[in-house]
């Protein structure tokens, strides 16, 4: 399954802060690293992150889309009811 990621780097601290709503009204999950943006280590982190929140390899999410943008696009062979038992349920 895929899921959007709202990533802010250089956020203070490594958190997930829980579901909120693009424009579109699709779920997106928001994250902070305090890694910066700079030869992928924010990405790196928000990978680890969220494998440490699911309980999963880093090596089982993969990032699918946004290498570059706050805005990422993750795969993992995760069910929604995995992703709301580690994240709480989407939002609203």
């Amino acid at each position: 399954m895929q899921f959007a990621v709202r990533v802010t780097p250089q956020g203070g601290r490594d958190a997930v802060e829980g579901w909120t709503r693009d424009d579109a009204g699709r779920p997106v999950l928001k994250v902070r690293v305090a890694a910066a943006a700079a030869d992928g280590a924010a990405n790196a982190a928000v990978l680890a992150l969220l494998a440490q929140a699911l309980k999963l390899p880093k090596s089982t999410l993969t990032l699918v889309a946004g290498h570059t943008a706050r805005l990422k696009r993750i795969a993992a062979e995760v069910t929604q009811a995995d992703l709301a038992r580690a994240f709480g349920p989407p939002a609203v």
